[in-house]
């Protein structure tokens, strides 16, 4: 790929994979405070699965181009820019615009990735990571010796997150489909299979008491269950509402229905609490404190990347070309671990 031009996948409306548009242009030239990055890896999430259905809850107009998150080299510095950066590995939290071989970004926006790790490995924790540690310490303040329950422990959050919980002393209960259940296992996760039925007469048998929080990606009516197996003082975090994720209709009222019930559960006095997490909450209204936190937090999960706390799990690294293929590999619900695109 000549280093003259730019590469990008253009998002042009509610597509199938096969509609998802190559473009190619000029390189951009960095403004002050600004870097351009030289894409090294960029993930499929849930998030581009749903922006591509037109129901991601704030995906910009159409057309866009999708890209939550990217790891990539320093190219190029405007004015006022640290020239330390010039040549160093960073990640970037994009939201959208990950998808391209070069990709401009504020200057404090990008972390440094340490060290002997690298850019595929790095880009699994990126979203991934961050999600699942402002969670499991921000939001949950989970402790040494406490239970919780994730849901969904072999997807891409889930299973980050259970390491993270494991490593910070608890004990893991995790939901999955069984062909995952072995290597849950040999984490130290006690599985239980989430098409088994009734799952919270499961996790009651394992945590008589409740458990100290669940995790829950699925939302739906699902979440319900999710509030009632929580212990007294016991958080529930919700992130997601993957089970309208083939829905039609509006992207923003299964999130609505969801932040509903998280107000009434919260007034509800009974010692527990609920919260709906989304990684840009703040980012808005407290630019600096957002930003000093994603560093901070980000740089925690790249070390513990680094001392093998967690484990990288790239379920495939495709050619930005072969965009289609990578979507529809991420789709299709058979792989473990992140389905990455490289230059």
């Amino acid at each position: 790929m000549s280093t003259a031009e730019r590469v990008e996948v253009v998002l042009l409306g509610k597509v199938e994979p096969e509609g998802l548009e190559l473009r190619r242009g000029p390189v951009p030239v960095p403004a002050a405070g600004q870097v351009v990055i030289a894409m090294e890896a960029t993930g499929v999430s849930f998030a581009e699965q749903q922006m591509r259905r037109g129901r991601y809850y704030d995906q910009p107009p159409f057309p866009f181009v999708p890209g939550y998150d990217l790891v990539g080299t320093v190219l190029t510095a405007g004015e006022g820019v640290d020239p330390e950066l010039l040549g160093r590995r960073v990640a970037a939290l994009t939201k959208t615009g990950g998808w391209a071989s070069h990709v401009v970004a504020d200057a404090a926006d990008v972390v440094p990735v340490p060290e002997g790790v690298g850019a595929a490995q790095a880009e699994t924790a990126v979203v991934n990571g961050i999600t699942a540690w402002q969670m499991l310490h921000r939001k949950a303040r989970v402790r040494p010796g406490q239970t919780v329950l994730v849901h969904g422990a072999n997807g891409g959050v889930g299973s980050i997150l259970v390491q993270l919980a494991l490593a910070a002393g608890a004990r893991v209960i995790g939901t999955a489909s069984t062909r995952h259940h072995e290597a849950l296992r040999a984490l130290g996760v006690t599985p239980i299979d989430y098409r088994s039925g009734d799952v919270p007469t499961r996790v009651r048998a394992l945590a008589p008491g409740g458990v100290d929080a669940v995790f829950d990606h699925v939302g739906g009516d699902g979440v319900v269950g999710s509030w009632r197996l929580l212990a007294p003082g016991g958080t529930l975090v919700s992130y997601g509402s993957a089970a309208t994720r083939d829905d039609e209709g509006s992207g923003a009222l299964p999130v609505l229905l969801l932040l509903g019930r998280v107000w009434m559960w919260n007034a509800l006095p009974n010692g527990r609490s609920a919260c709906f997490f989304n990684v840009w909450a703040g980012r808005a209204y407290a630019k600096d404190r957002f930003r000093a936190r994603l560093r901070a937090d980000l740089t925690q999960v790249f070390t513990a990347l680094q001392r093998g706390e967690i484990t990288a799990k790239v379920a495939a690294e495709i050619p930005l070309a072969r965009v289609a293929e990578a979507m529809r590999l991420a789709e299709s619900g058979t792989v473990a671990g992140k389905v990455v695109l490289v230059p």
